[in-house]
């Protein structure tokens, strides 16, 4: 009679363990130790970046990204102890914060790190004598400030005007004196 209950008792036992067992390897890849570090941590469009992955077992493995152009081979020794590296290389036409997910130990850990994308869009410093293109802007402006700095302005005119009015008329009071004269 005390072995019915005992048999239930370890029935149920024996299917808590099973049941929980798939959970607890789960949750061990969802919250495991496998961190990348990308270096540089912020990289430009088409850049080489270095990739390492701690926490894996073996001496393979890979590193994928919205952020690369294709999938990061990584090899090391014992990743465990050691670190997997590869390098790769930032596709073009993307920008912003990407995760990294290493894929070792048969299994892919997403998370492992983080990966920054910035577009570098430099701005002429000075305006090139040959046309410039983009640099419009900046030769309108220097064209403006040479045209002052280089010849007459408005108030020279005006000078000019003033003094070639007072010129005329001394020659005017000049020619009247001279046929008085005579």
């Amino acid at each position: 009679m005390r072995i019915c209950p005992l048999a239930l008792r370890g029935a149920a036992a024996a299917v808590a363990l099973t049941a929980a067992l798939p959970l607890t390897v789960a949750q061990a890849h969802d919250h495991d130790s496998v961190r990348a570090t990308v270096t540089p941590s912020s990289a430009a469009p088409g850049a080489t970046v270095e990739v390492s992955a701690s926490g894996c077992d073996g001496t393979t493995g890979s590193a994928s990204s919205g952020a690369f152009d294709g999938e990061v081979r990584l090899t090391g020794r014992d990743g465990d102890t050691f670190s997997l590296n590869g390098s790769g290389r930032i596709k073009h036409g993307v920008s912003g914060t990407y995760d990294v997910t290493v894929t070792c130990d048969g299994h892919p850990h997403q998370g492992a790190g983080t990966v920054q994308v910035i577009q570098h869009n430099p701005v002429p410093v000075s305006p090139v004598r040959a046309g410039g293109g983009g640099t419009a802007e900046l030769a309108s402006a220097t064209a403006t400030q040479s045209a002052e700095e280089a010849g007459p302005g408005t108030r020279h005119a005006v000078i000019g005007l003033v003094l070639a009015g007072v010129a005329a008329v001394a020659v005017a009071f000049r020619s009247v004196r001279r046929r008085r004269s005579e």
